[in-house]
């Protein structure tokens, strides 16, 4: 089973740290995962691993294959893949993982904006589609983590935006 780690256009140093600990992996290990692919961005990924600067970086810890990579056009073959999406709490990783139908562990980035990310997660986790936690409790959420437990995401309705607008503007939205 394949775990894909991302977080994001930004840097989150504490996520790709705490993705590659004994912790985490061994979490990961136990409840059947083999494969972990972290899309790390600008994040630090220390010297430990290999990481001297080279997109790609891929090794074994704790019996997990660790695959590295700073960015790719696209993450959605990525998303595609996993058995179990973790990452940073920004909305398009978010809507990407539930449009797919993937279970995912979100942990916001307490560093960016006003804190946005932990906003949204709560709201999201407390509806029942994901689960948030922090980078100190990923390993102890994993370890706990039931993805039947999880709310399906509605699918994409895109007339939904069209019949707000219609009915903010006052158009007759119910026609003869």
């Amino acid at each position: 089973m394949l775990v894909f780690i991302t977080v994001g256009s930004t840097r989150f140093d504490a996520l790709v740290q705490a993705a590659i600990s004994e912790q985490v992996l061994d979490a990961l290990r136990k409840k059947g995962y083999k494969r972990v692919v972290i899309q790390r961005g600008n994040s630090d990924f220390g010297r430990e691993t290999g990481g001297n600067g080279q997109d790609l970086v891929v090794f074994e810890k704790n019996g997990m294959e660790v695959e590295s990579w700073k960015f790719k056009s696209s993450i959605l073959s990525e998303v595609q893949r996993a058995d179990l999406v973790v990452g940073h709490a920004g909305a398009g990783t978010i809507l990407d993982a539930l449009r797919q139908g993937k279970p995912m562990i979100v942990v916001p980035n307490p560093t960016l904006l006003d804190d946005h990310q932990g906003e949204l997660s709560s709201r999201l986790g407390a509806l029942g589609y994901l689960m948030a936690t922090t980078v100190d409790n990923l390993a102890a959420t994993i370890a706990a983590f039931d993805p039947s437990s999880l709310t399906s995401f509605p699918p994409f309705d895109g007339s939904r935006f069209r019949r707000l607008i219609d009915q903010e503007m006052g158009y007759n939205i119910n026609p003869s």
